[in-house]
């Protein structure tokens, strides 16, 4: 790995930080997930402030060590992840990227926070694999609190969902 100690910036944080995969959707970087909510540099010293989806997220340890780590192999003195809770994690923060990855892995993408004019969007997302939207929530927890079981009647799958928060 390519230590850069003389010219750490923001941007190289956030560069660097893209390469962190959320251990849940590992096809999701943390800067994708929109859960890395600020940067600071002042010299070697970094500091990271996370926000994460919801406040027993039970992956934050091991998020919080990759992004410690992965800071440092560039050659950071110091290295702070902050857990801030002041403005609360949404569904609006994941990035293009980040829902064309989840739609990838199989996973609808969160609705937009708009105000909608039908629940029916909310309970019958497009499918993932087909794109069908005749689809029927099945449980609203999933594997995790952030995410809902579907099913489509087009390709006869089931499906989750990131819910919209």
């Amino acid at each position: 790995m390519e230590m850069d100690h003389m010219n750490i910036t923001v941007d190289k944080v956030y560069e660097w930080l893209s390469g962190v995969k959320d251990p849940e959707i590992p096809v999701l970087s943390l800067v994708d997930l929109g859960v890395i909510t600020n940067v600071s540099v002042d010299e070697r010293k970094v500091t990271v402030e996370m926000t994460p989806t919801f406040v027993g997220c039970p992956a934050l340890e091991q998020m919080q060590q990759e992004v410690r780590e992965v800071i440092e192999q560039h050659g950071a003195s110091s290295v702070t992840v902050n857990i801030s809770f002041k403005k609360p994690w949404s569904s609006d923060l994941i990035t293009e990227n980040g829902r064309a990855a989840l739609k990838s892995f199989g996973i609808a993408p969160p609705q937009g926070r708009q105000l909608f004019a039908d629940l029916g969007m909310l309970e019958h997302p497009a499918c993932p694999r087909c794109g069908g939207t005749d689809t029927e929530i099945r449980n609203l927890f999933g594997p995790t609190l952030c995410r809902s079981i579907h099913y489509c009647h087009h390709c006869h799958e089931a499906f989750e969902q990131f819910k919209s928060l």
